[in-house]
């Protein structure tokens, strides 16, 4: 009997679960691809988006394209996402408006090719509504450029607010306000930020609050990336935070194979606990290398601790001190290890200030990158520092993506790769 019941399933239901399937994938079935051009009856994004269902692709032809557009609940569904596309790369320009695009409560959405540039306030706004119970989610953006921003104050090139479950790969941040972000997210969960470029930016250029949590910053170099290339927590009105009752400013961050050329400090923890930065390169940064911060001094929230510094490489001179520890934190918590510095200006080797005890420390080795000055941060055959630490944690590849070895170097990037 156990036999035989699903041969006779098999013979009678065939045709009803080929039947089912092709309902199942209909969306992918019938997707089509929507052009958008000056020359066609599709001018602009909300013309087209009117037109498409889940599983479907919005085609930009080359040309420029004006700004500001709000596009509310553009959702494809878990087996048809729907695409925004620039036919040719480098070509589709989104310029100017006070915003790009604005989207609000989107899901499965991706967006690709296209560059954003002049937007008067932020560059791209990405948002929930203001209801943090649904927020946005699965969302993609990949090999875009935003540029040149037309703003002074607190704008950033891409804004995230409530959105969850995402991946920024590939894209340019360049030319940000002075007192703005790159990519500022609050309350983001459950996102990559991968293989980005951050230049000439503000205040920053990855900055994660407002209970943000579990966010990957991997891969990404950052050069003049602001007066804190990555913030890690920050200050956020208490009504803003999501989920309203978490009691960190961002938790369970990593900061993984990154190369981090000047900005008055590449790393800052700001009321932030759990985080990882891990097996970065870190070369002239303008003032500290690492600050520990409390900015939020609500009770309520965690003070700045428990998170980890290790597997780095510094290379720096003149620094006001190496780690700046602010009030209300807990530096005693954090954990430095197998970090490797070089004071490039030093007549004699001397240990860098950090607030804990390193016992593997190491300092006075200089790196022998093979040519910094023009963005080649290998290492030389016969580096000093090369494959001198045990590790076998995240991050697993490096900077281009490669496999460190069981004895790793430090830095982003592993020797002879």
């Amino acid at each position: 009997m156990i036999n035989l019941r699903p041969v006779l399933f098999l013979k009678i239901s065939i045709p009803v679960l080929i039947y089912c399937l092709i309902l199942l994938n209909s969306n992918l079935l019938s997707a089509k691809t929507i052009l958008v051009g000056s020359e066609l009856p599709n001018k602009n994004l909300a013309e087209a988006i009117a037109l498409a269902v889940p599983g479907d692709t919005i085609r930009f032809q080359k040309g420029i394209y004006s700004g500001g557009q709000i596009i509310k609940d553009l959702k494809g569904t878990e087996k048809g996402w729907i695409t925004l596309y620039a036919s040719v790369s480098d070509s589709v320009i989104i310029r100017g408006g006070s915003t790009s695009w604005q989207f609000t409560d989107p899901a499965y959405l991706q967006i690709e090719g296209f560059i954003f540039e002049e937007q008067t306030a932020n560059g791209m706004n990405i948002d929930d509504g203001g209801d943090y119970s649904t927020p946005a989610h699965h969302l993609l953006i990949k090999n875009c450029t935003f540029r040149n921003i037309k703003a002074t104050g607190n704008n950033d090139l891409l804004k995230l607010s409530g959105l969850d479950h995402f991946e920024i790969s590939g894209c340019q941040f360049r030319n940000g306000s002075p007192g703005g972000s790159g990519i500022d997210m609050v309350g983001c969960h459950q996102g990559t930020i991968e293989s980005c470029e951050f230049k000439n930016l503000g205040s920053n250029s990855v900055q994660a609050k407002g209970g943000s949590q579990h966010i990957r910053i991997i891969r990404n170099k950052f050069v003049n990336g602001g007066q804190r290339s990555v913030n890690l927590g920050g200050s956020t009105g208490l009504p803003f935070f999501r989920p309203i009752d978490a009691t960190f400013e961002a938790a369970n961050l990593e900061v993984y194979a990154n190369i981090f050329v000047g900005s008055d400090s590449p790393v800052a923890f700001v009321g932030c606990v759990n985080s990882m930065v891990v097996n970065n390169t870190i070369y002239k940064p303008g003032r500290w290398v690492v600050r520990i911060l409390q900015e939020n001094s609500n009770p309520r929230f965690s003070q700045c601790g428990e998170n980890t510094f290790s597997n780095n490489l510094i290379y720096y001179e003149n620094l006001r001190t190496e780690t700046n520890v602010g009030a209300n934190t807990r530096p005693e918590t954090f954990r430095f290890a197998n970090n490797f510095w070089f004071d490039f200006a030093a007549s004699q080797p001397r240990p860098p200030l950090i607030p804990v005890k390193d016992s593997t420390i190491s300092f006075g080795l200089n790196p022998g990158f093979v040519d910094a000055e023009n963005g080649n941060f290998r290492l030389k055959r016969d580096s000093a520092t090369q494959r001198k630490i045990k590790f076998s944690g995240e991050p697993v590849t490096d900077f281009y993506n490669r496999s460190f070895m069981p004895l790793r170097s430090p830095g982003a990037v592993e020797s002879g790769k």
